[in-house]
């Protein structure tokens, strides 16, 4: 797997990020998630896909977003920028299907009952001394059977340099999924550049994880 372009950029320039990716397809965790959720959900539906409610943390400009409301799900879409929403409300979606939140990492509350956890490459931009209140919070709110779909950065990434991001060991990243089946884990690792062009050492985990009942 590549990710030379798909994260933010270095110095928190939101608007110049959402302005380039723009029209970029959903997360490949996110879909993955969706996957395995559909197949394991759908017993005697016949073609209609299984639905629930989704929380998508750091939702961005809506990309993760939109494809959930797309299959029908209920979605709560968080993120610590205004600018976010102003650009997932202008997309073509269904607005009874969405709720939206703002809220930091810092103060993060969820619902209980979450059937979808979705955090797409935005967990490491949580300040390390609020990140066990952010995981904790995490866990708590998915139903059991419920899935998480993110991205954490690993200690090798060159962000490590910025104090105010949270990254981890494979190790650590293995604690933190203990409440969790995984169902997918990939490390990855490489030179390469941001969204908007800047050069960076990439040292990513994707996951994709069932909580345990």
């Amino acid at each position: 797997m590549t990710q030379t372009t798909n994260s933010h950029d270095s110095g928190h320039n939101w608007a110049t990020y959402y302005q380039a990716v723009t029209g970029r397809p959903p997360r490949e965790t996110l879909l993955k998630g969706l996957e395995i959720f559909e197949k394991g959900q759908k017993g005697g539906q016949g073609d209609t896909a299984p639905t629930g409610f989704a929380v998508d943390l750091g939702c961005g400009d809506g990309r993760d977003t939109v494809e959930l409301l797309r299959r029908g799900w209920r979605v709560l879409a968080i993120d610590g920028e205004q600018k976010a929403f102003d650009r997932l409300l202008d997309r073509p979606i269904d607005r009874d299907l969405l709720e939206t939140q703002l809220m930091r990492f810092e103060t993060l509350t969820l619902p209980p009952a979450i059937e979808l956890i979705n955090a797409s490459f935005c967990l490491p931009f949580c300040p390390p001394a609020a990140f066990p209140h952010l995981w904790e919070t995490i866990v708590k709110s998915l139903n059991p059977g419920g899935f998480f779909c993110a991205q954490l950065f690993g200690e090798r990434d060159s962000w490590t340099v910025y104090p105010d991001r949270t990254h981890h060991t494979r190790q650590e990243v293995e604690a933190l999924l203990k409440p969790f089946e995984v169902e997918w884990l990939d490390e990855e690792e490489h030179p390469g550049v941001t969204a908007i062009g800047e050069e960076k050492y990439w040292h990513i985990f994707h996951i994709v994880a069932r909580k345990k009942s």
